[in-house]
Formats: structure tokens, sequence, C-alpha cells
């Protein structure tokens, strides 16, 4: 178990809470100067301070800069915050333990204790993005992708089921439980944590984006790649610079009609175009205390989507309800109440705290709304998305030409009697019957991900639409896969209660499995009659899904544009089957009589939601959901493991295998060097995703990575995915840079992972991975080019773990999204910038230059250089600005990486 930190206490903050018969240890946030008018989350930060002071790292000086924060300076305090705990999923915690399990190797090969490679800190891992929607529409759908999925992954549950016994405060919640954030915040998550005697505001990193969700709960966390992670579970602290806190205003009410996902939405939009990447977003105001914890939780949960490092909600009664409805004990309640109130951490609905930049939004001025066709930020009006569908299909089909592209102004979505583009094509399915399926159609209508599955007001909603459809006559159209995955065993236990689920599963919504499915890239293959239509036909097909990631290539790989709705508006357009419909006045079909059915004659009322709300959803539920939730069902606990604190690795394995990191590692640092004679691998465009770069969805055959499975024995069958593959650096170092909708500017006219190989005659196209292995061999270093956001999306570490073992030694872009850059330091990677206003197109850089960057040495000194220089072959020369923003990063980046920098702190303990 952990030790208590003994805090230096400078404040004198030291003190005593009594809550019923328990006493607990406290940190008083009133006896440092300034509090009180401090944001809900920099309190949260200020306690942290004062229970971890140690004079070194953490000093009295920091905790008072803290204090006297000034509201409107830009961030340039570096702070040590130190979680109380880290959680993480399977796609990224898998490579984690890889990599705990590979630094006990490491510390025993360089005369260190293995042992003491354990988590400091309570970790816990769910197991929820394994599971693939491979069979959909019949009631035995779970039981059958639950066998696959075993079937698929067994070594890497083998060697999970193996860091649970081998780590120390490692807990894993088994596959079939429910999504990571939904179980993080229904059974996880403390609110107030209790720990040695001490209690203190729970605080947490998650390698997961989306661990945000939580903060709906008073819970401050947030994602960060997996090697951050392994960091903080060791006890490396988490450097960060004091942000700049977003007050964001709520007042009013949601109309009737609308849902969390319309308001969430609308959030999104607001802040991405606020701009509040790399700050804190707290929400205040009346219309918080209006806010059911539900909604908070799925407004948190898309902090990722708008780009903040946080959205989080203070606590007050509703909070207390919630922890009441999921279980916690009436001391744990008790305990979040009293330790609130007396900290000051309890809302206030009247007060104005101090905020860097506010913003303001009525609740009921929120319409109903819909996201894409391939950002969660592009919102549509409902009301007006088959005519941006109609508008927007033209940048995915090559039947129109070009006087119909711009016969309209680019900013003016076209009337929808202007037509989208049409190439009916007639299907034949499995029973003989024929259909015909478009431009538009919706194959894939999923109610999946965290966001909105952790919700039982949009989740009853879209049952009750089932419910008025079925009543109707109305079903699915046959094109649609149809996949209901709850993000927890309570969401089904609700549905039977209330008699719903019958509903569900003759739309066609049968439960697929509880895990992240589709919004992952889990939405397994369309009906193959449907697929071949597709790509025979080259259709521009469509996903809605009520998740909260829509990027290009992540649904699926037959399916080019896709949309983020709320549950019920998922089930209506599986029953319209197309986008082209105007759903909010065109007749979805017709009754059993003839006659036209409307979505407002499907649509359940606030007070019918509600009703089914109150009487279905009990205590009771979640108790047995959650009773023995890390034990596992008997499949799991049958699965062999190894035994010993060193794990024995399979050298035919291609799920799990030992990675290089630490290959030739040495106690002492090898000195930063500038990089000279380096070559483009990739120049990109604006928003390249975390997806764009590492894809977490199906492997092609016809790929590098594909070429290895099959090299090695596997059946197409079982090239699983990305995601579930990331223990084996092999697959995953083929896989960078491999997304399907890719577009490298050095090789126009390609899509997906493919550049131009200097090191040939002619430079011809290639595989990026086949290009990469040619620049090492020859010793020539290697750069990236890129836009504006480079790295937005997934807190996936893999992004800059395969971009750092393909050689590449620095990234040049106009701007990041937080979790990539640093993830690119903790990698070695140095991460630039081009100077304000500049980008690679205005510097006249194609691609195609040699490049050489000086100045970076000045790191050996001791010191971060503001600026570096570049300079081309071709005469072009600009001071690109250094973006490694605080001296812990530093310190990162001259041990060759993130963990490394640990290795060594742990050994000379």
């Amino acid at each position: 178990m952990k030790e208590t930190v003994v805090s230096a206490n400078s404040f004198d903050a030291r003190s005593t809470l009594q809550v019923g018969d328990e006493s607990y240890e406290i940190f008083r946030l009133d006896k440092v100067e300034g509090s009180a008018r401090l944001p809900y989350s920099l309190k949260v930060l200020l306690e942290n301070l004062l229970r971890t002071e140690d004079g070194a790292n953490i000093t009295a000086d920091h905790i008072r800069a803290l204090g006297g924060w000034d509201s409107q300076a830009q961030p340039s305090q570096e702070i040590q915050f130190t979680p109380a705990r880290v959680i993480m999923q399977d796609f990224t915690g898998v490579p984690c333990v890889v990599d705990l399990a590979t630094m006990r190797e490491a510390v025993k090969e360089l005369g260190g204790d293995p042992a003491k490679v354990n988590p400091l800190s309570p970790a816990e891992l769910v197991i929820d993005h394994s599971v693939i929607a491979d069979k959909f529409g019949t009631k035995d759908a779970f039981g059958q992708n639950v066998e696959l999925e075993y079937g698929r992954n067994k070594e890497r549950y083998q060697f999970l089921r193996w860091g649970q016994t081998a780590f120390d405060d490692f807990k894993v919640v088994p596959p079939g439980t429910g999504i990571v954030h939904q179980v993080n915040i229904e059974h996880l998550a403390r609110t107030v944590m209790v720990r040695n005697g001490q209690a203190y505001p729970d605080t947490l990193v998650g390698t997961d984006s989306h661990t945000t969700m939580v903060n709906g709960l008073g819970v401050l966390g947030w994602g960060v790649g997996g090697i951050e992670a392994e960091a903080a579970m060791l006890g490396q602290p988490v450097s960060m610079l004091i942000p700049r806190v977003v007050g964001f205003k709520l007042t009013g009410e949601l109309p009737a009609g609308t849902t969390a996902t319309d308001l969430v939405l609308t959030i999104t939009e607001m802040l991405r175009k606020h701009g509040v990447v790399g700050k804190f977003v707290e929400f205040y105001g009346e219309g918080v205390a209006a806010t059911s914890l539900a909604n908070r939780a799925t407004i948190g949960n898309m902090s990722p989507e708008f780009g903040s490092t946080a959205a989080i909600f203070p606590i007050d009664g509703e909070t207390l309800n919630y922890l009441k409805l999921t279980g916690r004990s009436e001391q744990q309640v008790a305990l979040v109440e009293a330790y609130a109130k007396e900290q000051g951490l309890w809302l206030d609905p009247a007060a104005e705290p101090d905020f860097s930049e506010k913003l303001e939004l009525d609740l009921s001025t929120v319409v109903p709304s819909i996201a894409g066709p391939k950002r969660p930020q592009d919102r549509i009006v409902l009301a007006n998305a088959a005519a941006q569908f109609a508008q927007d299909v033209r940048n995915y089909v090559d039947d129109v030409d070009e006087a119909g592209k711009e016969s309209f102004p680019a900013s003016d979505a076209p009337a929808v009697s202007a037509g989208a583009p049409s190439k009916p094509v007639t299907v034949t399915a499995p029973d003989g019957s024929t259909y015909e399926i478009d431009h538009g159609a919706v194959t894939v209508a999923a109610i999946t991900s965290c966001t909105n599955t952790s919700n039982p007001y949009v989740m009853v909603a879209a049952a009750l639409v089932a419910k008025k459809a079925v009543e109707k006559g109305l079903t699915r159209k046959p094109w649609v896969k149809t996949t209901l995955a709850p993000g927890s065993k309570v969401v089904t236990d609700y549905f039977d209660k209330a008699g719903l689920t019958p509903y569900l599963d003759k739309v066609g919504f049968n439960l697929v499995g509880y895990g992240c499915t589709t919004c992952i890239g889990n939405s397994g293959p369309l009906p193959e009659e449907v697929s071949k239509a597709v790509n025979d036909h080259d259709l521009a097909v469509t996903s809605v899904l009520s998740g909260n990631r829509n990027f290009e290539g992540r649904i699926n790989p037959d399916v080019k544009m896709n949309y983020l709705a709320s549950p019920p508006l998922v089930v209506a357009y599986a029953i319209a089957g197309s986008m082209k419909v105007d759903i909010t006045k065109d007749a979805l079909g017709t009754d059993q009589d003839g006659n036209p059915v409307f979505l407002k004659d499907i649509w359940p009322s606030e007070a019918e939601v509600n009703d089914v709300v109150a009487n279905a959803i009990g205590e009771d539920m979640f108790n047995k959901s959650y009773q023995d939730v890390f034990a596992g069902d008997a499949q799991w606990q049958a699965l062999s493991i190894p035994t010993g604190n060193t794990f024995e690795w399979d050298a035919e394995s291609t799920y799990v295998r030992k990675p290089p990191y630490f290959e030739g590692m040495t106690m002492e640092t090898t000195p930063v060097t500038d990089i000279a004679g380096a070559r483009v691998l990739a120049k990109l465009g604006d928003s390249v995703t975390t997806d764009h770069i590492s894809p977490a969805g199906a492997i092609k055959a016809d790929t590098p990575a594909g070429k290895y499975l099959t090299e090695h024995g596997v059946e197409r069958r079982d090239f699983n995915s990305y995601g579930s593959r990331r223990g084996n650096h092999e697959v995953m170092i083929r896989g960078t840079f491999a997304n399907i909708r890719l577009r490298n500017q050095i090789a126009p006219g390609t899509e997906g992972g493919f550049t131009r190989d200097f090191t040939k005659d002619g430079a011809p196209v290639s595989f990026i991975y086949d290009a990469s292995q040619n620049y090492q061999a020859a010793g020539i270093p290697l750069v990236i080019l890129g836009g504006k956001e480079y790295g937005s999306g997934s807190s996936r570490d893999w992004a800059a773990k395969g971009t750092a073992l393909l050689g590449v030694k620095a990234v040049i872009t106009e701007s990041y999204e937080r979790i990539h850059r640093s993830n690119l330091i903790g990698m070695g990677v140095l991460p630039l910038q081009f100077p304000a206003g500049q980008s690679a197109d205005s510097l006249g850089l194609t691609g195609e230059e040699t490049f050489s960057i000086t100045g970076i040495t000045e790191l050996n000194e001791g010191t971060t250089p503001s600026t570096v220089k570049v300079t081309t072959d071709t005469g072009v020369e600009f001071d690109a600005v250094v973006r490694i923003d605080t001296p812990g990063e530093a310190d990162y980046y001259r041990n060759g990486g993130i963990m490394q920098y640990v290795l060594r702190s742990l050994i000379r303990k």
C-alpha cells in the first residue's frame, strides 16, 4: 500500500474532519490566502499541492502562486499534480502493462529491484474496447460476440490477468461488464478519496481522452497518453502549468423535445469556436442546479471534442443523489457532503468565481441537432440535416461534375430540392428479397459509447421511440446494421424492468455487447451484400451513432460519412434508412393501414421518459451489477496465467511482445543532438487526428500490418483490430500513419499509408512503413509536417510511440492538441511549431526538401530554447517554436523519453 505522503505543512493546513463516527485528516484550503475566490477546479489543485508539499518538487511558493492566481495571465507557473488514481481501458491499458512488465526486466538488467516497478496509487483497468459487433439483429448476438471476443483476445486477457496478480494495487474489470467511463461514474469514482486516514478530493488521469466524463461528478481528471499514465502509476507527478479557467454559465432549462445530446453538441460547437485547448472549463450558475448528473457527465465526456483539458461541475445535492442511487455507502455520501462544504467545494448557484474567460448558454435555446459528417464540433440543426447532407456528400462522390459542385456558395446549404447526387443500386438479400440503396443510405445505426449510454433519459427515450414505432408497424430498413451496446448492465436491467427490451429487439437493436463497439471502430463488418454494393459502386453511405467520435475512417471502412446523434434519433434514422430523409418533415414509413408515420408520432414526451426513469431504475440494480465486479465470469476465471513478477514472453505471440524501448539503455543519458539531413515522411493538412496517425479499426490484408500477420500464420478473419493489437509493437509500427483516409501531400492522388521513398531513384510511392525502414537503414532522420490541431482526438499513446519507432525525430505543425504534444515528448520526439501565421504551404515547403534543425543542443545546458533554426537544402529558413512547455517535459526529452526518465529515477531511489 502506498505510504501516506508527509506534507511539509508550511501553511499549518493539516486538520481533522469528523463525519459520524469517523475522523479524517484533511488539508484546509482556507489557510491559503486567496483560495476562496478560486474556481472549483483550482481549489482541487490547491489541496493537492498542500497535501503533497515536500519542499523540493512542491514548495510553499508553488502553493502561494496558486492561491494568488491571476485569472487574466497566460499560463507560466509550473506545478506538479499528483493524481489520486489512474484509470485505463484495454486498448491503451495493454501497452501500459506491457511497458511496466518490460520496465521490470530493464530495472533488473540495470541492477535495480524489479519490485519497485509497481503502482503507487490505485490503478484500475476496464476491458471494454475489444468486443466487436460481428453479430447483430438476433437475441443471441451478445453471447456470440462474447465468444468471438474471448477467442480473438485470449492472449491479451491472459496477460492482463497476470498483471492483476503480479502488480499491487492494480485491478481489472473483466470483459462484458461495461464501458470504462460509465463504470467509473457508476462505481469506481470516489468523489472524495479516503486513503491511510486522509480524506481528499478524488482526482485521476486516464488512458482514454473521455476520462473527463467523471468531471460531471465533481472529480478532476483528464485523459493522458499511456506513457504519462505509467509514470503517474509509478509515483511521478504530472508536470503542468496552472491553466486558464473558462467559466461556462448555464441558465434556464432544456425545452421539451431536446436531449442531452443536443445540449452537448451545442456546447461542443461553442467551445471549439471560442478556443479552449489546454484550458479548464468549469460550469456554474443557476442552470447547473437544473442539470441532471447524467447530463453533466454527458457534457464532461465531450471535453476532448471541444479541446479542453477538463470540463467540470462542482459538487452539490445532485451529486449526492447520484452517489446514493449508484450504491455508494451512507458514510461515503456523508463524507462527500461534509468535505465539500468544509472546503468550499460545494456549488453556490449564485456565485461568480474568478474566471479567465466567460461564456453563457441559455438552455432554453437548445434545438435538436446532429454532428457530422467527420468531426464532432460540426453541429447541424436537425431540421437542416438533409439539406446539409446534400451539400456535404458532393465531397465524397466522383459522379458530380464540377459545375454541380460549385453551383452554390460553399458557406450556404442548398435547398433540399436541389437534391443530393444519386446512384441507386439494387441489392439482393440472402433471403432472395431485393431493395435499393443509394448515396446517403444509413448502413450503421448504433446506440453505443459512454457519452450517451450512461444517460438513462436518452436511453429510455430511444426505447420508447422503438416501442411506438413497433406499435405503428415500423422497423429498421433491411440495409441498416443496428446495434445496442450499453455502457453497463444496469441499462439492460432497467430496459427489462420497464418492459422495453422486446421493442428494441423488434426494431433490430438487440444487445451486441457491453463495450465501446462502434464508436471505437468495432462496428464489425456490414452484411456482405451491402458491403459489396457499396464498394463495387463507390457509394457514399453513412453511419449514425450515439457516440462522441466520427472521424474519417474510424467507424467502418465501408462508410465514408458519419453522424453523431442522440439514441432516440439513432432509432429514427434506422427506420428512415437514409440521410436524404428530412426526418423533421418527411414520413419515416407507413403504418399497418398505409398512413404515413412522422417522427412526432413516435417521439416520447418528457413526462413519459421521466416516468420510466423514476419507476424502472433503483439502487438495487447498481448493487447487483457491481457487487463482485473484479471477479469476472467463469470464462475469465478459467484463463490460465503465468506466475512470477516478470512476464514469460511468448516468442510466437502476435498480440503481446516485448517492445524495444529500453534496448541498449544505460544509467547515463545521451546528450541531445541537433538534427541534420532529415527527410519528410509525411506532409499533412489540418485536423489530423490520432486516428489518422494510429488507427484503431480494421487491419487490411494488403497493408504492411496485414502482411505481417499473414506471414505469422494469422488468418484474415482473425486479424482483429489495430486497437486490440496494441501489445505488439511490430503490428503497431506498421499501422502508424496507415489510416485508410490519410492524405499525405508528398504522394498526391493516394489515400492511406503511402509516401514517397527518397532513398530510391525517382522517389517512388511506397508504404510509409517500408520507406521508414529504408530511411533508418540509411541513417536518415525523419520529420513530419502538419497543419492546425495536429493530434486531436483520442489520447492514443501509439500515435506517438509509432511515430518515434518509425524514426521520426521532430514534428513541425501550426498547432497541437494537448495530449499528443506531450506524448511526442514522452517518446523523445521534438514537437515544433511554425512561426505564428506561417505554415508549410506559406513557406513553400513541398516535403521533398532535406531539413536541418539546429539549437536543440541548448537543452544539454539545462535550459529550453524558445525557438530553433530550421533550414532546408532549397533555401527555406525559419525559427520554429519549441513546444516543450515545462521544465519537467525538458527532463523527459533529455532522457530520451518519459519511461527512460522514470526508470532511471526508480533505480536511483
